[in-house]
């Protein structure tokens, strides 16, 4: 049977290859048969693995998960591998896997983190070929001085410090000159092995990934929608003093070559760097949480990438506030008015424990009978927690390890989901997680004031959206008034716990029972 399947596989994989070779929209000496052989190989490899190593090993068995485990590592660095090899878009990809965690098992996810330091990067002719053709001029017409070393490299593009003519300190993102032509055959190769390897193993279900690339990449590859990007969402969250998005340079900018001001800082994960420089950790978090609650549940439109390298935090030496500040504005989510509504409507069901409301808005949202995994998807939390309330205790080591160790044991069904939900909801998937990353990178994982912050984006974001429907003047004013009250009770709750952990608050409460005490 697995000789038959490998057969049918390399059959398969052959014919995909003259079709992309005759394909007259393709160019093959641009792709190359060893780009493309390398991944019909890996694909192979994984798939006969599969097929070969647990079929004469009892379901459930011991070793039978021992012997999974193992597969699980050796597919993934294989996989690793073949996005280290073949670069651009398989390394976004990959690193897009890499971030799912507690929804792919952890040897996929953290075997797949690295690739996030081992973007390639290009050569100094490549980068002065993109701004040449870009821009019209050579590096040391348009710049008084270039940093050879860029300051980071990522799957599609690399940024370089750069000093204007005029005295700007800029950074310079600049597109690797070979990615724009190739990314539409990768994504193509990629759909083709993921059908092949479909017919061998009914329960995958991965072509949401590709779904999600054909749609995103093209974005992603356009700096120009970079830059309106990063425009609107400044302009969106002004509110925020303490964010910072670098300001676009227009007339130096095209479709592969991105002018920005420059700003360092810290990686938000890196708490060793915040306590050297006085940040406070907990503020980060909190402040973090706010940047994203506002994003999901007010506005709609949401920063999809927040891994450490493109969030960071520095110290403000003349007013001595910590700021945030956000990179890389390529990869966006909008959310439609009715998705985002049924969306807050599910995190204040989860964050209230009304478990009727998780049901009814997780199937609107296309969870179906699958909505307890759905629940624990979504919050990271076992379904015993999101019974008792996801806010009513830290997640403890162990619920954490049946958290991951669920993620391999319900992989059909974790892939089922994310085949049936809503598009919008696969990069808030992804989001969430790399949230979650930092969160327990700072210690500051599922704390109170991140529950009161989403509830009270939640509530606000309800309540405009009733008064927008509603065409009576009494109707709004009660639920603005509703919506008063409910922001006041979470003030008072907020209040109420920070003077729990206060010592005024011990001194009131130890006086409090004195008085009890004396009265007995």
């Amino acid at each position: 049977m697995a000789l038959r399947a490998l057969k049918f596989a390399s059959l398969t994989a052959a014919a995909s290859g003259i079709y992309l070779y005759g394909n007259k929209f393709l160019d093959p000496n641009d792709f190359g048969v060893v780009r493309v052989g390398r991944a019909i190989a890996t694909t192979a490899v994984i798939s006969y693995d599969y097929l070969t190593s647990l079929r004469s090993v009892p379901y459930g068995s011991e070793e039978y998960e021992f012997l999974k485990s193992q597969v699980h590592l050796r597919s993934a660095e294989r996989l690793r591998e073949l996005c280290c090899s073949n670069r651009g878009t398989f390394i976004k990809v990959g690193q897009h896997l890499g971030a799912l965690d507690y929804l792919l098992p952890e040897e996929y996810t953290r075997t797949l983190k690295v690739l996030h330091s081992q973007a390639p990067q290009s050569t100094r002719q490549e980068i002065e070929q993109v701004i040449r053709e870009d821009l019209g001029k050579e590096i040391k017409e348009l710049f008084m001085s270039f940093e050879d070393t860029p300051l980071g490299a990522a799957s599609l593009a690399q940024v370089h410090k750069a000093v204007l003519q005029d005295g700007r300190t800029v950074a310079v993102k600049i597109q690797h000159p070979k990615v724009q032509a190739q990314s539409s055959k990768d994504i193509l190769l990629m759909e083709v092995l993921l059908l092949v390897v479909k017919q061998i193993f009914p329960d995958f279900e991965f072509m949401w990934l590709v779904e999600e690339a054909k749609k995103n990449l093209p974005l992603e590859l356009d700096f120009l929608h970079e830059g309106r990007n990063a425009e609107k969402v400044a302009h969106m969250l002004k509110n925020f003093d303490f964010l910072k998005v670098p300001r676009i340079y227009w007339e130096l900018s095209t479709r592969r070559v991105l002018l920005m001001e420059f700003m360092e800082g810290g990686q938000v994960n890196d708490r060793a760097y915040m306590e050297r420089n006085g940040i406070n950790v907990n503020e980060i978090s909190r402040n973090l949480g706010k940047l994203y609650s506002e994003m999901i549940f007010v506005n709609g439109f949401v920063h999809c990438d927040p891994h450490p390298g493109n969030v960071l935090v520095k110290k403000c030496p003349a007013s001595g506030k910590a700021h945030i500040i956000l990179l890389d504005h390529g990869l966006y989510q909008v959310l439609s008015e009715s998705f985002r509504m049924d969306y807050c409507r599910l995190w204040q069901a989860l964050i209230k424990a009304d478990m009727k409301r998780v049901q009814k808005y997780s199937r609107r949202l296309g969870a179906g009978d699958l909505y307890p995994l759905f629940a624990c998807m979504l919050t990271a939390r076992s379904w015993e927690s999101v019974n008792k309330g996801i806010d009513q205790s830290p997640v403890s080591a162990s619920e954490d390890m049946e958290i991951r160790s669920n993620a391999a044991a319900y992989l059909p069904q974790i892939t089922q989901l994310l085949n049936s939900v809503p598009r919008q909801m696969l990069l808030l998937l992804k989001t969430n997680d790399l949230l979650r990353g930092i969160e327990s990178a700072l210690h500051t994982r599922a704390s109170a004031s991140s529950f009161l912050n989403m509830s009270r984006c939640c509530i606000r974001a309800v309540a405009t959206y009733q008064r927008s429907k509603s065409h009576s003047l009494y109707r709004r004013a009660q639920i603005s008034l509703t919506e008063a009250l409910s922001l006041w009770q979470i003030n008072l709750y907020e209040l109420f716990l920070w003077l729990k952990g206060s010592q005024l608050g011990n001194w009131v409460i130890a006086l409090l029972r004195r008085m009890q005490h004396f009265t007995y």
